[in-house]
């Protein structure tokens, strides 16, 4: 039903001697500055630096402002096998993960606190979601997260 057609190599078609003819004549040419080093800037003296960044009210403050972080969790926390739990009250849930100084503290619904050791700054930063908020002192910070 479909057949091909086939035609007799006679030689290259009239189309194609047509675009070989330009090819051909670009072949050993070389674009003027091709494979030339780039000619070096003249120093004029010390570059001005432009703060093009955000505002500094809109800008995320630095690991030098910050004392720390901190967040909510409310699931209990299992670690190496065993559920965390306040070593005061006994509280296994609704936890405030605070991160301060490479250290991670565990504070619990009541106010108790106490020092996590099974946990790294690298657990933190990986379960850390984005900030809401950036407070100016730590019972504002708590106050805002409903402890």
């Amino acid at each position: 039903m479909f057949h091909r057609i086939r035609r007799r190599a006679k030689g290259p078609s009239e189309a194609q001697r047509q675009s070989a003819e330009p090819r051909a004549r670009l072949q050993n040419q070389v674009p003027p500055g091709f494979g030339v080093p780039p000619a070096e800037p003249e120093s004029t003296g010390p570059a001005t630096v432009v703060d093009d960044f955000l505002p500094p009210e809109l800008r995320v403050p630095s690991h030098d402002q910050v004392d720390g972080k901190m967040m909510p969790w409310k699931q209990p926390l299992v670690l190496d096998g065993e559920m965390a739990a306040c070593s005061e009250c006994g509280a296994y849930r609704n936890w405030l993960i605070l991160s301060t100084r490479d250290q991670i503290w565990l504070r619990c619904r009541v106010g108790h606190q106490q020092q996590e050791m099974r946990l790294d700054t690298i657990w933190f930063n990986r379960n850390f979601g984005p900030a809401d908020a950036t407070h100016a002192t730590f019972e504002d910070c708590l106050r805002h997260l409903g402890h």
